[in-house]
């Protein structure tokens, strides 16, 4: 059907997007299902469609903890996609070195992208032995409280201004029959919780000692044994959510059901949805209300090498497609996250996002875990924070031990 149009098209005289003499389909792998992040996809789709070619859409429903192993065996195995999602850091690192993954560079260099993308360790995490292996999509940073203010209503207390407040209000909320704290069951938020304690409490400091130097000894310390000491605190409020998916707990906080939900700055996406207004119905605090230090991780998407010349062809128009900053922006503002370029116009954004790009125009922005250690580093420790997120036989102590001795052995 497509090629009888096309001939249509051309016997009428009718003039074509460039590119489309080749054009063709294209799969792109994600997991990104949520409402607001499907909303978001939809606009990277329209703008490759509009190339002529066609955005064939292979979500996988869960998290990146589930989809990445799909993709990567699919890689390995002789059945690779057009492109896929990972995020920023060393995730797709062992796909490239083993000659996998597309190579870039002259994409990047035709678009100027070390001019444009900020801040750079965004394209140096793309970048593998001098070659340029992936298009950054997008700026997420986890270090954010999201706050319903009806809740806080409800229960008679005002609505917190940093996490020491919130922590204060844990039991006005649970009173007035209000989930304090909302936490998804799956490991990777147990995770990025505990990330942003280190961040939020401890600082820049003690979050470059333990993910950057990988001080054993510095993790095994008394400093990080006040941030377990406030994870404990965390998951004594959490206990009770009784929801799987990140976005699922952002709902018991839109819904009034939570007081609050430490997520990343994609959870603004599904307020955004639900017509919420940033101020009034919900409060964001970034850093926790307690600093202003935010990780620059995020999402790029990498291309696998494929012997078929045309969907070749569109991988790099994909990619261009990615950086431009029309897509950045129409993407950006329904994901709920910052665009990777430092030239788009971001008067349309909420207040939450404005928050976010004042903090990272201070200078502000640290590397994110995913940048800093392996992905089998990730993974462990992921493992010990959702069991003690569950399990309040655990202690607070013998978590941190093990903590240590996976900073010891990091890579």
């Amino acid at each position: 059907m497509r090629i009888r149009s096309i001939l249509a098209a051309l016997a009428a005289g009718v003039m074509l997007p460039a590119g489309i003499a080749g054009a063709t389909d294209l799969e792109v792998t994600h997991w990104w299902t949520s409402g607001s992040e499907a909303a978001a996809v939809g606009e990277l789709a329209k703008a490759f469609d509009a190339t002529g070619n066609k955005w064939v859409d292979g979500a996988i429903a869960g998290s990146g903890g589930t989809a990445r192993p799909i993709m990567i065996s699919r890689i390995t195995g002789g059945d690779p996609m057009g492109a896929t999602q990972f995020n920023h850091g060393r995730q797709a690192e062992e796909l490239a070195q083993s000659g996998l993954m597309r190579d870039l560079t002259d994409v990047a260099e035709k678009g100027k992208w070390k001019d444009v993308i900020k801040p750079a360790s965004l394209l140096d995490s793309c970048t593998i032995d001098g070659k340029i292996y992936c298009a950054p999509v997008n700026i997420h940073s986890w270090q954010w409280l999201w706050l319903s203010n009806a809740a806080f209503k409800t229960a008679g207390v005002e609505v917190p201004k940093n996490w020491t407040e919130f922590i204060a209000a844990g039991p006005a909320l649970q009173k007035a029959g209000i989930q304090p704290l909302a936490l998804g069951g799956q490991a990777w938020q147990a995770n990025g919780l505990f990330d942003t304690l280190v961040i939020s409490m401890g600082g820049k400091d003690l979050y470059e000692k333990v993910y950057k130097d990988k001080d054993a000894e510095v993790a095994a310390g008394p400093d990080m044994q006040k941030i377990f000491a406030a994870a404990d605190e965390a998951r004594k409020l959490a206990k009770g959510s009784n929801v799987q998916d990140w976005n699922q707990a952002t709902n018991m906080v839109i819904t009034g059901k939570a007081g609050g939900q430490v997520m990343g700055d994609w959870a603004q996406g599904e307020f955004q949805l639900a017509n919420m207004k940033a101020g009034t119905d919900y409060t964001c605090l970034p850093g926790l209300g307690l600093n202003e230090y935010l990780t620059t991780g995020g999402d790029a998407f990498y291309f696998p090498l494929l012997k078929d010349d045309a969907k070749s062809k569109a991988q790099e128009v994909l990619a261009e497609v990615i950086v431009d900053p029309k897509t950045q922006l129409a993407f950006n503002l329904k994901k709920g996250s910052l665009p990777i370029r430092g030239d788009v116009d971001l008067g349309t954004a909420n207040d939450c996002m404005k928050k976010g790009l004042a903090i990272l125009a201070k200078g502000n922005a640290l590397t994110s875990t995913d940048q800093l250690i392996s992905a089998d580093t990730q993974k462990q420790k992921e493992d010990l924070m959702a069991e003690f997120f569950a399990n309040s036989s655990l202690t607070a102590e013998a978590a941190q031990k093990r903590f240590a001795d996976i900073i010891g052995s990091a890579d």
